[in-house]
């Protein structure tokens, strides 16, 4: 059988996701605990950032300089009476994870047999049949509707033809042709429901919606049979569903009453491989939609849905790669479009899947720093930047992991992803103000390290962002230690400044550095002076 499927779920191409990596679970989890800080303030709003997996809404507070989540993903107002920054301007991964979203809530996935082909009075599966005229397109449903012993060969026949999307559109508009399909795919002859069950699930595949609207009548006998015998043909019934409910709202309105939440519950406790990545598949379809967070995540929380999606995640290969990959996904989007995760959390999903992601690390690469073993793969950037994306996450609003970066000593391996890639320059150097911006004890350790050498020749980046964000970190250093303003002008600092007092984005801010490094030691208020250009 075939896998086939029109936009695959995996991250679309560009900065985040543009190398193809080896260990799909790692990248996933790292981008679901990204997904909401552990504890968010209450300054805390929520943010319409697609989640690379963005692709969702997640709880964010913008980017600032004196302290609020550090959490980047979207352009938001932070609330009033707050004294923090509107934050303008495009925002590149808001862009890339709202692509991703879009390009997830069309995907769709196709099970096709290599014998449609043969049937179809062809010799190559992978050729797509021209579309049929209306009159040819009726006498295939009328040899379809003769009780000869030929009908499977029609059917055969139909599914070839139903590849065409016009084809689709024509057999849909045909009166009693869906009424048709129904009768054979209920019927008692297993051969004739395999086929027309087949016919349907092209139907599903189509990206007409009117052509998804026509199989409404079909749904509740999807669901019922999803509890058959044939695992060919539960399989076939699920992938259906999954196609259907991604393109109609009007689908997922009826499947709703019908009991499809309680229907993939019981499938999710099938010991076969092939039901649970279908039912993956379909519960992930349901959880993307856009009434998800008040009308399908209630449901499937009420249900035992969660404490199996964890335990199949958990199990990694012992359930399957694919089965693991795809509940993953679930929970993400579950975790991401859910302000009040309780249940998963009393089903002790924080710990599980740390673990499981330190099991992964481990076995990925042995020579890295421990901690930051993902960090270090450095022909997966995708995974360097989730990982930084977590760092930024944990150590925003909490003292706590900032104290535990600099305690393990992981500066120094912080600091080698300064120049891992434009997306890891901006985080790491995120992570760095989270850290710096706790006060001068942590800014002290900051400067232990060959820091101020290191953020050099970022100044002459011409990345706009990353200069930003070095120039945010500089000022938090000079602003709680500020000898290390003149340690920096020794180095040359001086003159990287003012080769930014011309760019309009950042000259008010490489301006207040000036001004600071350019004061006789011992004067404070000339840091404080400076603060409203960082605000």
């Amino acid at each position: 059988m075939i896998l086939c499927e029109i936009q695959p779920r995996v991250p679309p191409a560009g900065p985040r996701a543009s190398v193809p990596c080896s260990c799909p679970l790692s990248q996933l989890w790292l981008h679901t605990l990204c997904a909401q800080p552990s504890a968010p303030t209450p300054s805390a709003v929520l943010a319409r950032a697609s989640f690379p997996g963005l692709h969702k809404e997640e709880w964010a507070v913008p980017p600032c300089i004196k302290g609020g989540i550090r959490l980047l993903g979207g352009m938001e107002k932070r609330p009033a009476g707050g004294g923090g920054q509107v934050v303008t301007g495009p925002d590149p991964m808001a862009a890339l994870r709202k692509a991703r979203r879009q390009e997830q809530l069309v995907s769709k996935r196709l099970l096709r047999e290599d014998s449609a082909a043969e049937e179809g009075g062809q010799d190559r599966p992978d050729v797509v049949p021209d579309p049929l005229s209306e009159d040819e397109v009726l006498e295939l449903l009328r040899g379809v509707q003769r009780g000869s012993e030929d009908r499977k060969r029609s059917l055969g026949r139909l599914r070839w033809a139903l590849q065409n999307e016009e084809t689709q559109q024509k057999f849909v508009r045909l009166d009693g042709s869906i009424r048709t399909l129904t009768g054979l795919f209920t019927s008692s002859l297993a051969d004739l429901q395999l086929e027309a069950a087949r016919c349907l699930h092209e139907l599903s595949h189509s990206s007409v919606p009117a052509v998804a609207e026509a199989c409404l009548p079909v749904t509740s006998y999807l669901l019922t049979y999803l509890s058959g015998h044939s695992l060919e043909f539960t399989e076939l019934c699920l992938y259906t569903l999954g196609n259907l409910v991604v393109e109609s709202e009007a689908v997922r309105k009826q499947l709703l009453p019908q009991g499809i939440i309680p229907v993939l519950a019981s499938c999710i406790q099938s010991p076969h491989e092939a039901v649970l990545e279908g039912v993956g598949y379909v519960l992930s379809q349901l959880l993307q939609a856009k009434e998800a967070p008040t009308e399908i995540i209630p449901l499937v929380l009420d249900s035992v849905l969660p404490q199996h999606m964890l335990q199949l995640v958990c199990s990694g290969l012992k359930a399957g790669m694919g089965v693991a990959v795809e509940f993953a996904w679930c929970l993400h989007y579950i975790i991401c479009r859910h302000k009040d995760n309780v249940v998963l959390l009393a089903l002790g999903a924080v710990p599980a899947l740390t673990s499981l992601l330190l099991d992964l690390a481990s076995e990925i690469l042995q020579d890295a720093p421990e901690g930051l073993e993902l960090c270090f793969l450095q022909q997966h950037p995708f995974l360097v930047q989730e990982c930084l994306w977590l760092l930024n996450n944990l150590t925003a609003d909490d003292p706590f992991f900032c104290s535990a970066l600099l305690s393990l000593d992981l500066l120094p391996a912080l600091l080698q992803l300064l120049t891992c890639s434009q997306m890891a320059t901006v985080l790491a150097l995120t992570v760095l103000c989270n850290i710096a911006e706790k006060g001068p004890f942590q800014c002290q350790r900051l400067l232990c390290q060959p820091l101020l050498p290191r953020l050099l020749p970022l100044l002459a980046l011409p990345d706009p962002e990353a200069v930003g964000q070095c120039l945010e970190l500089l000022h938090l250093l000079f602003l709680h230690c500020p000898e290390a303003a003149a340690d920096f002008t020794r180095h040359g600092g001086h003159q990287a400044l003012e080769q930014h007092q011309s760019t309009p984005e950042l000259q008010e801010r490489a301006q207040a550095l000036l001004d600071m490094v350019r004061q006789p030691p011992g004067a404070p208020s000339a840091c404080q002076a400076t603060l409203p250009a960082f605000s």
